[in-house]
């Protein structure tokens, strides 16, 4: 946090891992970065993130200030780790828990190899298909404002690749685990599939991201401590 205080020169560029609070969004985040580096005077900057998280997800959301900005789509194509929780013999429309449970299955027939050899399947180059509640662009509209409206439309499979697997803990209907992927992964759309793979349902209940290419969780910021420091009190504009 050093280099944040009293001499930085933000529109020269920074990016900064901050830990995404749980039910904020992305854009959430920005804005209320943006608006602190406003009272510091910097009226025009430019602001934005690299890799949009969920609401409900937590963990590393890497945010752009300055000419750091022209890196986002660098950034964002960078191999990211997250740890999921998943629930079983459950799933819901969007597949995790901004919707309620839509349909129960059976889970006690599942196994810890049943979960193993089914979490090492997902290995490798593979197609996903995204959920209908999310921000993909379909003839120029998002994804999820035609499932709002109860519009059905056909989600077009992406291919991600999904580099490393780790079943963390097995406790039913839970399970945990550890997963680095490409670009364009849902990991809401893993959990669906995962319950499919073991004749059940499968949603997502807590997800936090882990790492962001260079970035781990020893270098993130908590967002409420960011905001403590970017006060004119502590930070001196444009001086070196």
């Amino acid at each position: 946090m050093t280099d944040l205080t009293n001499k930085y020169d933000f529109p020269e560029g920074i990016v900064l891992p901050v830990d995404k609070p749980y039910r904020w969004t992305s854009a959430d985040v920005v804005r209320k970065i943006k608006v602190s580096l406003r009272n510091l005077g910097y009226k025009n900057i430019k602001i934005g993130h690299a890799g949009t998280l969920d609401p409900l997800a937590t963990g590393i959301l890497l945010i752009c200030i300055g000419k750091a900005t022209k890196k986002a789509e660098q950034m964002q194509a960078m191999p990211k780790e997250y740890i999921a929780e998943v629930e079983l013999g459950a799933t819901t429309p969007c597949y995790d828990l901004e919707h309620e449970i839509d349909q129960r299955y059976p889970f006690e027939h599942i196994t810890k190899d049943m979960v193993l050899e089914a979490l090492n399947s997902f290995l490798g180059e593979q197609e996903q298909t995204p959920p209908i509640f999310s921000a993909k662009s379909i003839d120029g509209k998002r994804a999820y404002k035609y499932a709002r409206e109860g519009k059905e439309v056909v989600m077009r499979p992406a291919i991600i690749n999904i580099s490393e697997i780790e079943l963390i803990s097995f406790d039913l209907p839970k399970v945990l685990f550890r997963v680095k992927c490409s670009k364009g992964t849902y990991i809401r759309s893993m959990a669906f599939d995962l319950g499919k793979k073991l004749d059940s349902g499968g949603h997502l209940t807590g997800l936090r991201r882990t790492e962001n290419g260079d970035f781990s969780m020893k270098d993130i910021i908590q967002l409420d401590e960011l905001l403590e420091i970017l006060t004119p009190d502590e930070v001196t504009l444009g001086e070196e």
